[in-house]
């Protein structure tokens, strides 16, 4: 809502009815952009949800969203790891370079 005067005609009288007066369309973008962080979209997916110029705009806003991943990330590589046998490969490796 680039208007004002479109908030003024429905939007605050809206939020008022829902018991949310101080309700702004911005904390719903806000609001639609931490959803989709917790839902697992990425930076670039977020960027062009939100309509920023770059990554950097919306990481600049939103990183510490995306700081909460870096645990999952983890915990998927290092499965992605067990199941494909890279860490017996790379202890044989290193093994076979040492002996």
């Amino acid at each position: 809502m680039r208007n004002r005067n479109e908030r003024g005609r429905w939007f605050d009288a809206a939020a008022e009815n829902i018991g949310l007066p101080n309700l702004a369309p911005h904390g719903l973008r806000h609001t639609a952009a931490s959803m989709a962080i917790s839902a697992g979209a990425s930076v670039l997916s977020v960027q062009r949800m939100l309509g920023h110029s770059s990554a950097t705009v919306t990481l600049d806003v939103y990183s510490a969203l995306f700081e909460d991943d870096l645990d999952e990330v983890a915990e998927r590589l290092d499965s992605m790891r067990t199941e494909t046998g890279l860490r017996d490969f790379y202890a044989n490796r290193k093994i076979e370079t040492l002996g």
